[in-house]
């Protein structure tokens, strides 16, 4: 099956992808990262309010096949977190970037995103591994 990669996401070297809505960013995990670790079957996200700050963890998904860290690609407050994706953590495996994402951060601040990836640099970058 040929993993997506949308246009309108940066992507990150620890497969955490952002989408930048003026001040708000939409966090989550990529195609690659969840073919990779296989069924997901648990979700550890923070609380609304929490604050998250770039390249520290805020998480942990849970598949069949290993228990991996989400890290922060960017700095704010939690202003949403997916519910629905916590209940049916399945979710993440049939629709990663619509339905599946797991934060909504108001930003403190303008993002760095210098270490990111469009979608044609990551997929070069995860397909050559």
């Amino acid at each position: 099956m040929a993993l997506i990669y949308p246009d309108n996401l940066r992507y990150f070297d620890s497969h955490e992808y952002v989408r930048l809505d003026g001040d708000i960013a939409v966090i989550g995990i990529s195609a690659y990262a969840i073919d990779q670790l296989g069924d997901i079957v648990f979700l550890e996200l923070p609380e609304v309010g929490s604050t998250i700050a770039i390249g520290a963890s805020f998480g942990t998904v849970e598949s069949v096949k290993a228990v991996e860290e989400v890290y922060a690609p960017v700095t704010g407050e939690i202003i949403e977190r997916n519910e629905a994706a916590l209940e049916a953590p399945e979710i993440l495996n049939s629709d990663p970037y619509e339905q599946g994402w797991l934060l909504k951060v108001q930003l403190t601040g303008k993002p760095d995103l210098s270490d990111s990836y469009d979608a044609a640099q990551y997929q070069a970058l995860v397909e050559g591994q």
